[in-house]
């Protein structure tokens, strides 16, 4: 077996969490015998220097054929007006349709326990990049009137609600839809016919249905009652990173970003320029998202070793974060980033 990942390492704190992941991942490869090689592609403000552009055209061909994708975090607000966000491009290139964000207590002590993932739609919504063929959909027809255009589709509805029955089919059975559609009643409207038509398909998982602003008193309240949670795309972005928090903070948070034929790890944190290089960033949400990306390249190929250390690296990772001296600053703790992907291989050999 073998496979070939492409590595775009990003700005910021993304080069460092992206050594400690492929640290990670290669003690993995050697355990599990997955025969893992790491493709280096540029991207970002070091591509920017180097070609001129923070996503050249070499490295859109070299991520549409990779079989696996890790993505960094990258700093857009350093970008030059009129340079691509590569993160926009890699999603709209490959049809990512689906932002799968887990939030599972890792760390030892914590009071609130909960094990949940969010399936966030990620095409389309309020978000004014996603809504057009052409343009913005977020526009001033005059100096004091700004209008944003808010697009859903059914199409895109059924297949972010098709991944999330499946997931929970493999899960506890239950689909929680959120929703505004007591207000937003033809846009969410749609949302929910397409989520209640999807659960004919799935007659053993149970669907509720919550309206946002309740759903996130819940998860404060209690957020271990919640399995697979489907939504729209704002509402996932924020109900994940209050999840995220609720569950460490957002250096434990991995996501996924999903197609039909392509996937890529990429973590929901950002790139904090105001610690890179010193060596003291957490690379979790970095290393469950190379998990993450793993099983599904191993549901996909048919091999089960890649799904069998996926399974690892997320118990290692739990397992290295039960000592605090692991920990690093953002955890309350002195350890560094490569120290801490250290102890995460060093579980994993055993």
């Amino acid at each position: 077996m073998s496979l070939t990942l492409a590595v775009l390492k990003g700005d910021g704190i993304g080069p460092e969490i992206s050594e400690a992941t492929l640290s990670v991942l290669a003690a993995a490869s050697d355990r599990f015998g997955l025969g893992l090689s790491f493709e280096d592609v540029p991207v970002g403000l070091a591509a920017l220097a180097a070609a001129g552009s923070t996503y050249p055209a070499e490295t859109a061909a070299r991520v549409e054929a990779a079989e696996g994708i890790i993505l960094a975090p990258l700093d857009t607000y350093q970008y030059p007006e009129g340079q691509p966000n590569p993160s926009a491009q890699v999603r709209r290139t490959l049809d990512l349709y689906a932002n799968i964000r887990p939030s599972v207590s890792r760390l030892p002590g914590a009071g609130r326990r909960l094990d949940l993932v969010i399936y966030r739609e990620n095409t389309e919504g309020f978000y004014s990049d996603r809504s057009m063929f052409a343009g913005s959909g977020e526009f001033m027809p005059t100096a004091d009137l700004a209008l944003s255009v808010r697009k859903i589709t059914r199409q895109a509805s059924e297949r972010i609600a098709r991944a999330a029955f499946e997931a929970a089919a493999r899960r506890r059975g239950l689909v929680t839809a959120v929703h505004k559609a007591n207000v937003l009643r033809q846009s969410d409207g749609l949302f929910l016919d397409a989520v209640r038509t999807v659960a004919g398909e799935f007659p053993d998982v149970r669907l509720e249905e919550v309206i946002v602003d309740a759903m996130a008193a819940l998860l404060v309240r209690d957020a271990a009652r919640f399995d697979v949670v489907v939504t729209t795309n704002m509402y996932g972005d924020i109900l994940s990173d209050e999840a995220g928090e609720l569950a460490g903070g957002l250096g434990l948070a991995p996501a996924l970003n999903a197609g039909d034929d392509h996937a890529v790890a990429q973590a929901v944190h950002g790139s904090a320029p105001d610690i890179a290089g010193r060596g003291i960033a957490n690379p979790v949400a970095l290393i469950l998202s190379a998990a993450l990306l793993l099983q599904r390249l191993g549901a996909r190929r048919g091999e089960p070793h890649l799904a069998e250390a996926a399974d690892a690296i997320d118990r290692a990772v739990t397992a290295a974060l039960a000592d605090p001296a692991n920990h690093t600053p953002d955890l309350g703790g002195r350890s560094t980033t490569s120290a801490f992907a250290a102890a995460v291989a060093a579980e994993l050999a055993g």
